[in-house]
């Protein structure tokens, strides 16, 4: 696996906003351009755990970027997994028009860098992310999306499938409370409806979050398939 530079940059966007973004790509300059992905956080910011993310995604030849999706109400926003309660007033805060502009902004940032193959952008998401990222696939001609546990899909994107531009992988916790069988089904119905290309993955012995490994919910049996998952999906459809 290749090193990994990482840095924190702010971009603007459309609304007058400014949103720091953490960057990470592979060290070494082979003057070859490669794919970009827009990595979306969880409730609790970028933290850590997005950040090691960004870092793995990153050492397999890609240039990430993580937007911190808050900056309009907590600048450099992070919070314990075990305190929901402080991520509740900027969660109710965000607005689909502010993530669009997010997303926008995001993959902007991602096409100007001059390590980034602009035509080939990419996005991941969990939780939250989960759903921004549904919702990035909606907004742009994006080469693939990836959707872990998006909480609010079925509530509230259902009605964007038709807008969807690009393959989706989604994946679920089989033990998730939140984000029960009857909202996954509603979502594949909506993507069978409109005819759209997805692959749908349900992890039955895992629960929301399975993914973190920061996470009481953590499971790494599933996380380890995820993540080969994820890089196949990946190299799939970003020609790596």
């Amino acid at each position: 696996m290749s090193k990994v530079f990482q840095e924190l940059k702010t971009f603007p966007v459309a609304d007058g906003t400014q949103m720091d973004v953490y960057v990470a790509f592979p060290e070494e300059a082979t003057g070859k351009r490669l794919p970009g992905v827009m990595l979306f956080q969880e409730a609790f910011g970028v933290n850590d755990h997005i950040r090691d993310v960004a870092r793995r995604i990153a050492a397999e030849g890609y240039v990430v970027m993580a937007p911190e999706l808050y900056h309009r109400t907590a600048k450099g926003f992070v919070c314990s997994y075990t305190d929901f309660a402080a991520t509740r007033q900027h969660l109710n805060a965000l607005t689909l028009e502010g993530l669009e502009a997010d997303i926008r902004a995001t993959a902007e940032a991602l096409a100007a860098h001059p390590r980034v193959q602009a035509e080939q952008i990419l996005s991941i998401g969990f939780c939250l992310g989960g759903r921004v990222s549904f919702l990035a696939a909606t907004v742009l001609p994006l080469r693939a999306a990836a959707c872990f546990y998006g909480g609010g899909i079925a509530q509230q994107l259902l009605d964007r499938v038709d807008h969807i531009q690009s393959p989706l992988l989604l994946c679920w916790g089989g033990q998730d409370k939140h984000i029960t069988s009857d909202h996954i089904q509603a979502i594949t119905r909506s993507l069978d409806a409109q005819q759209k290309d997805y692959i749908n993955v349900v992890f039955s012995l895992a629960d929301h979050g399975f993914f973190c490994d920061a996470r009481a919910s953590y499971h790494p049996a599933s996380a380890a398939v995820a993540w080969e998952l994820i890089k196949a999906f990946f190299r799939q459809h970003s020609g790596r």
